[in-house]
């Protein structure tokens, strides 16, 4: 890798550094290629990314961000897993080192807030921000459902009472 390709490779890193909301990093210890690519089609459906970066280039390209902080652990042979949605990186890395012993997560970082393992393990078990959106929608939406009800409530009982008075007069 020459000079300039290195500069290309810290200014890609550091731009997806600006616009994710969650980086992971993860060891990876002798996954094959067919487990690296299963994890990344995974992280790709998520919305998320699985990149494998040379920790010098990696630690160029955190200095001025707000992942500064995972510095430290950018050691070993470390993958890195970003999301734009703070769980969705979080949550798949997880999923998939329980499966798969050789895939270690090491760390990570929401914003300037560095998380060992331990956090990274409780992000991961938060809901999803499209799972929080369909919250919300459903909260808002239970309201003016049982608004309609009561207001279509006496109108049915109206029906109800001219209907028996029809049949009694028929009777």
């Amino acid at each position: 890798m020459d000079r300039s390709q290195k500069a290309d490779a810290v200014a890609a890193l550091t731009a997806t550094f600006n616009e994710v909301g969650v980086v992971v990093v993860t060891r990876n210890l002798g996954m094959t290629v067919a487990q690296t690519t299963a994890l990344r089609v995974k992280m790709r459906d998520a919305g998320a990314s699985f990149k494998v970066s040379k920790n010098s280039l990696a630690k160029l390209a955190i200095a001025d961000t707000d992942y500064s902080g995972i510095g430290d652990l950018l050691t070993g042979p470390v993958a890195l897993a970003t999301s734009v949605d703070p769980v969705a990186a979080a949550k798949i890395a997880v999923e998939f080192a329980k499966t798969n012993p050789k895939l270690e997560i090491i760390g990570g970082s929401m914003g300037t807030q560095v998380l060992d393992a331990a956090g990274i393990t409780a992000l991961a078990s938060m809901p999803s921000l499209d799972e929080l959106r369909a919250k919300l929608i459903g909260l808002v939406q239970a309201p003016a459902t049982k608004i309609a009800q009561v207001v279509v409530a006496p109108a049915g009982k109206l029906a109800r009472v001219f209907g028996a008075y029809a049949t009694k007069e028929a009777a």
